[in-house]
């Protein structure tokens, strides 16, 4: 399929579809004198009636691609085809301009047709055709913006604060606790003392007795009274020595020296 109408007259009319057929009569209108095809994907029948100009031609997509020997010099395409492909085919059967009225739903389908065709189409908003523009976002109502008497006046009031010396801060101070003799009261209402005595105190240091041998056992362990046992004492109630000396000893090895040979 060979086009061979310039880029700058094949272009996109953004046109609601309600408004369609009022804008397809006015382009038929501004083109009188041209030879016009207005091609749809459907209900050509019904599209021919809503026309002013009852001598222009409607067809469908199906008829097109049937009749090879099919010539125009306008082209409007009414709506966008089904298959991408048979856009293609109805650029190729004009001669000088191609014109498509497009709703707002239909321009996410159109980059299919502009990557067949290499390029993005034109597009153009007439007026009293173009799509409807969104409503503003209603903004969330925060605080109103302070005028210049009351940002002075804020000033002021922070300045003043942060001049003046601070207050000393004071606190209650909760009154000791009186223990009356340093004593207190046990379950059945009776004061007990907790005063230090020498004779009661558990933790003070005991004098502890010298240890005495008190002889031997039957098998001839020696017996004290402490806890010394016979890591310090021999069996016999004598103290160990700190270093005994070895049982065994090696052997002595008796080196003589030797005379020196006479010459």
């Amino acid at each position: 399929m060979s086009i061979t109408i310039k880029p700058n007259n094949h272009r996109i009319y953004q046109c609601q579809t309600a408004k369609k057929v009022e804008l397809l009569n006015k382009l038929i209108e501004e083109n009188s004198g041209a030879n016009i095809l207005v091609v749809c994907s459907k209900d050509a029948q019904s599209l021919q009636e809503k026309l002013t100009n009852k001598n222009i031609k409607v067809i469908e997509d199906k008829e097109l691609i049937k009749d090879k020997e099919l010539i125009c010099e306008v082209l409007l395409s009414y709506d966008l085809p089904i298959k991408n492909i048979v856009y293609m085919a109805r650029v190729a059967k004009t001669t000088h301009k191609a014109f498509m009225l497009l709703d707002e739903g239909e321009q996410t389908e159109l980059y299919q047709v502009e990557m067949l065709l290499g390029r993005a189409i034109k597009q153009e908003s007439l007026e009293g055709f173009a799509y409807p523009k969104p409503e503003p976002k209603e903004e969330p109502q925060g605080r109103k913006p302070l005028t210049k008497a009351q940002i002075k006046e804020v000033a002021k009031k922070r300045y003043d604060e942060s001049t003046q010396e601070p207050e000393e801060k004071t606190y209650d101070k909760k009154p000791k606790r009186e223990y009356e003799d340093n004593k207190s009261y046990d379950k059945n209402g009776k004061k007990q003392s907790f005063s230090k005595s020498s004779s009661d105190d558990k933790w003070a240091k005991k004098k502890k007795a010298p240890n005495k041998f008190l002889g031997k056992d039957d098998n001839g362990k020696a017996l004290f009274s402490g806890k010394s046992g016979e890591r310090n004492h021999r069996y016999d109630g004598t103290p160990r020595d700190r270093y005994d000396a070895p049982k065994k000893v090696g052997k002595k090895i008796n080196i003589k020296a030797r005379k020196p040979k006479e010459d």
